[in-house]
């Protein structure tokens, strides 16, 4: 049977457990005072997401500083996003010292996003197991495969709005490997870079499935209309780079072997010791998701 392997973005799930909590002054603190909301929370969404997706294997992968290769094509790469908040900060270190702690194994490379290293994982193993990312970036669905699904966080630990390659081409009409080129035209705010400006996300899907590419559209300018003509004219050197910016590299130095993230069973001795440390959430969580003998 085809292993199932389950690629988690650690950092999506940290800050979407970080601020659902601290929305409400819910720092849960441990005996020495260090918050641990996020921390917490994330790994309680991470057993709950194994215990739906049955994984047989299971890596988390990490963003390794603020500074990627994508600011060195764009200095302007995520440069509006406001620093984490103070609390969060001890929080980094304490999610991935907690996975390794219950056995999960963390990967993140310097100079490289977390999606990057998803990349990679999910191109490198898409002949041999069945994949699902989960994250809360639909950057991510340009990695869609037959045999790589992504799993986008809703509410809660245990929702998921899940898309397959299938749904993706029946959605938008395009392939997921164009979904790039789409993010090129419309820019991404989140991310910092512009795109073409004027040219909104209905208008980019509209030129991806009408001229398949960048090169397409620029090869038939004289077929659009007039505005679009000017806006991509006076931003073709932006649209270039903000594509650049929008792929995910399969390029990352990565070295794992799929056989180095097997699940194996969890220890019963390895919660309580966490309950001890004041990590009673996860704890609990866990007595309540798997019967421990």
């Amino acid at each position: 049977m085809r292993p199932h392997l389950v690629i988690i973005d650690g950092m999506a799930l940290l800050f979407r457990s970080y601020f659902a909590s601290a929305a409400m002054g819910h720092f849960v603190r441990l005996p020495d005072g260090t918050p641990s909301n996020g921390a917490q929370g994330f790994v309680r969404h991470v057993l709950t997401a194994e215990t739906i997706m049955k994984p047989t294997h299971l890596a988390i992968c990490w963003d390794m500083g603020a500074t990627t290769f994508r600011n060195e094509i764009y200095d302007g790469y995520k440069a509006n996003r406001p620093a984490p908040p103070e609390e969060m900060l001890p929080q980094f270190a304490m999610a991935k010292q907690l996975a390794a702690r219950i056995g999960w194994k963390n990967y993140g490379i310097a100079g490289y996003e977390a999606d990057d290293i998803i990349s990679v994982m999910a191109k490198k193993w898409e002949d041999d197991a069945h994949i699902t990312i989960i994250s809360g970036d639909k950057d991510l669905l340009q990695l869609l495969t037959p045999t790589t699904r992504i799993a986008l966080t809703q509410k809660g630990y245990s929702q998921y709005n899940i898309y397959t390659a299938h749904r993706f081409v029946e959605e938008y009409g395009i392939q997921p490997q164009q979904f790039a080129a789409v993010k090129a035209f419309m820019g991404d705010t989140s991310d910092g870079y512009p795109g073409v400006k004027g040219i909104g996300e209905k208008t980019a899907l509209q030129l991806i499935q009408k001229y398949h590419s960048i090169d397409g559209v620029l090869a038939s300018l004289s077929q659009l209309t007039p505005a679009q003509q000017r806006k991509i004219q006076a931003d073709e050197a932006m649209l270039h780079m903000s594509y650049e910016l929008a792929q995910l590299t399969a390029e990352a130095p990565l070295t794992a072997d799929l056989s180095e993230l097997m699940v194996t069973p969890y220890e019963a001795a390895t919660f309580e010791q966490l309950a001890q440390d004041g990590y009673t959430l996860i704890a609990k969580h866990a007595r309540s998701l798997y019967p421990f003998s």
